[in-house]
């Protein structure tokens, strides 16, 4: 197996260059964000990812997880003592409130640390991911004595947690939703159904598992509208707040799946012997918009699951490239060479390279758009970014997450028949991906929320303002002589984005299904441009940095990265 190195330089140069990590951390509530605090957390990550999560991620692949006769999952070997270290070091509060035990620190560094915790333990890293979603849910929603009984143990990751959406005959249609609650005198509900996908539904890692569970009340109108959403603990509680009885809750099956063999994907059955207790979170038939909470917060970690995994997978073809001696130079006709060397080989590997570049500086930038929004003082300034957050999220999700089973799969390629063999360990990345484009919302999904409620919904004017922040770049990229080769690229690039949306508010009201058919594509040349849109600001970022060194050697290298 190849070793994780975490791919720090690059990291620290996007978050510095791109994502304005010294404005964020002047920014009221992320002062604490200082340029050594960032890189001393940045290190200890990725010691954490390479010596910690890295080694039981292959094995916890071959091993998988089991239920037993009596209900209960277990999971691989090592999982409960690396989940003690994760919980016990506060990685799961990075960035969530102090007030609540976590540190308060911003998104555009949690961003970074989670990407280097999915590239080298996908399987594992689910479940923490999960608290996180959460926590955000409870902040946004729960009562103060919810978040007093639940919230502390959430973020510390005493407990666990899980989102129970799809049920067997409604899959994204949660309008089917059957799963009922009925109210109790003390104030409580009896919850009854079952749900299926819930990931890490059951385990033995945490004292408890707080479920948060859609289901509807008896007078609940139809549809989506009528979905409300309960807190639904694993364990009641006693009097002390600590885990006592069990729940009327239990796992009654996992999945046999593709990848993530170490995530337990479950089948929770709620209410077998009388009803499962649970707790209203929110207004009655407001729980989706609850939920949405925690699916956006899953779906933009979801997108930092396709650069994880792409960049631990293009490790793995880079080593093996360096190492594989097989055939003849293709000038000098040499033998013995390694297949670095094929043209072919060098070409797959510059554009994974380039591909995990543009990817991952659209996430940090999107994380620091998340912080602006969340703590600049300025209400134009904060406004702005959160129309850009929730106009890219789908774009976050979806092309990061196809553009990541690309980059695996073309590991795969590089490694040739050695590949398709699984001691190689390359095929569990691209096994791990695959999953990524379709939960927390297939990539069709993602492009439906893109053109019909991002896009045409407001007439694309949010839209048309980020255009002319590329079309911005692209004045700059003009400016620098050296870097036209570039810009003409990225000229015709943004014309065609440009092309495609005109035609989509032409068209939506009289030709939906034309427009909805087309929704994927466009959303894969929106990502596309504004991949190209961030490797031509680290153009701009190389360029000045650079500017007292060997021009040459900086052109060479800008285009490395920028046009492979």
């Amino acid at each position: 197996m190849v070793d994780y190195n975490a791919p720090l330089r690059d990291m620290q140069f996007i978050l510095d260059e791109l994502a304005g990590l010294d404005e964020i951390a002047a920014l009221p509530g992320c002062e604490e964000a200082s340029p050594e605090l960032v890189a001393a957390v940045l290190e200890e990550a990725g010691r954490f990812a390479a010596g910690v999560l890295a080694p039981i991620n292959y094995p916890g692949d071959v091993e998988g997880c089991r239920l037993d006769g009596d209900g209960r999952v277990h999971v691989p070997a090592g999982w409960q003592q690396a989940y003690a270290r994760f919980a016990e070091a506060g990685w799961i509060g990075l960035s969530l409130p102090q007030a609540w035990g976590g540190q308060g620190l911003p998104r555009i560094l949690s961003t970074a640390v989670w990407e280097m915790w999915f590239s080298t333990n996908m399987a594992f890293t689910m479940l923490p991911q999960l608290n996180v979603s959460q926590a955000e849910a409870l902040l946004i929603a729960a009562s103060e004595a919810q978040k007093e009984t639940w919230l502390r143990k959430v973020v510390s990751g005493e407990w666990g947690s899980t989102m129970n959406l799809t049920e067997p005959q409604a899959g994204s249609d949660l309008a089917a939703t059957r799963a009922r609650a009925e109210p109790q005198a003390d104030g409580s509900y009896r919850l009854f159904g079952q749900k299926i996908f819930i990931s890490y539904g059951e385990h033995e890692l945490t004292a408890n598992i707080v479920h948060l569970v859609l289901a509807r009340l008896p007078d609940a109108p139809a549809g989506v509208k009528g979905l409300s959403l309960f807190i639904v603990p694993k364990y009641l509680l006693d009097a002390d707040g600590e885990p006592a009885a069990k729940n009327d809750v239990r796992c009654i099956s996992i999945e046999h799946k593709l990848g993530i063999h170490g995530s337990p994907t479950c089948t929770m059955s709620y209410g077998d012997g009388g009803g499962a207790v649970g707790y209203l979170l929110g207004a009655p038939n407001r729980g989706l918009e609850t939920m949405f909470i925690m699916m956006n917060e899953a779906r933009f970690g979801v997108g930092v699951q396709g650069v994880g995994l792409g960049e631990r997978a293009y490790q793995f073809a880079l080593a093996h490239a360096r190492e594989r001696v097989q055939g003849r130079d293709a000038l000098s006709g040499a033998s013995g060479r390694p297949i670095l060397c094929h043209p072919d080989v060098k070409r797959m590997l510059l554009s994974m390279r380039a591909r995990l570049m543009a990817m991952r500086a659209l996430l940090y930038t999107a994380a620091g758009w998340f912080d602006r929004a969340r703590h600049h003082p300025d209400p134009e300034v904060a406004g702005r970014c959160q129309r850009y957050v929730d106009l890219l999220m789908p774009v976050a999700k979806g092309w990061c997450t196809e553009v990541g089973n690309e980059i695996c799969d073309d590991a795969i390629q590089v490694f040739g028949g050695m590949g398709f063999v699984e001691e190689t360990g390359i095929a569990q990345f691209f096994r791990d991906a695959r999953i990524t484009t379709i939960y927390e919302g297939t990539t069709g999904i993602q492009g439906n929320d893109l053109v019909g409620r991002k896009i045409l919904r407001e007439n694309g004017e949010t839209l048309r303002e980020l255009l002319a922040e590329l079309r911005a770049t692209l004045e700059a990229l003009r400016a620098d002589g050296s870097l036209g080769e570039i810009a003409d690229g990225f000229a015709d690039n943004i014309d065609a984005l440009e092309g495609a949306a005109d035609w989509i508010l032409a068209n939506g009201r009289d030709q939906p299904a034309d427009v909805l058919a087309g929704a994927v594509p466009f959303l894969m040349l929106l990502g596309t441009v504004c991949g190209g849109w961030q490797l031509a600001r680290v153009a701009l970022a190389a360029q000045r940095r650079l500017a007292g060194g060997a021009r040459g050697r900086a052109r060479r290298a800008i285009r490395s990265i920028c046009t492979a």
